[in-house]
């Protein structure tokens, strides 16, 4: 099994949300984070005075997978939520050595 994390824009959770619906993704999990990559933030004007914003609004979403479905799940969410601009965000892929579900002790594949 393969965790998928995948930090992108907050304007594009629905369209990657409903593109991982339609592959049979059935869980993920949605964290609201901050960073910054080449985008290195960006300044604003706020009552007269400029100030700079070093950290970003991002959208941090996880999912685990079987490795039948990873690369399809990987275009999904490229797919999904391209923008074409910088700060679209960045896909990471690791392996997931042990899964249980805690409500009914079901192990890996069937607790996914």
């Amino acid at each position: 099994m393969k965790k998928i994390e995948a930090v992108i824009k907050p304007f594009k959770l629905d369209e990657v949300r409903e593109a991982l619906s339609e592959i049979g993704v059935t869980g993920l999990t949605v964290t609201e984070v901050k960073g910054f990559g080449r985008q290195k933030g960006h300044t604003e004007l706020y009552r007269g005075a400029e100030y700079v914003v070093d950290f970003l609004p991002k959208i941090k979403i996880e999912i685990v997978v079987t490795e039948s479905i990873v690369e399809a799940a990987i275009e999904a969410i490229i797919k999904a939520a391209r923008t074409g601009k910088i700060g679209d965000g960045k896909i990471f892929v690791s392996t997931v050595e042990q899964v249980v579900r805690i409500r009914t002790g079901e192990t890996d594949e069937a607790a996914v």
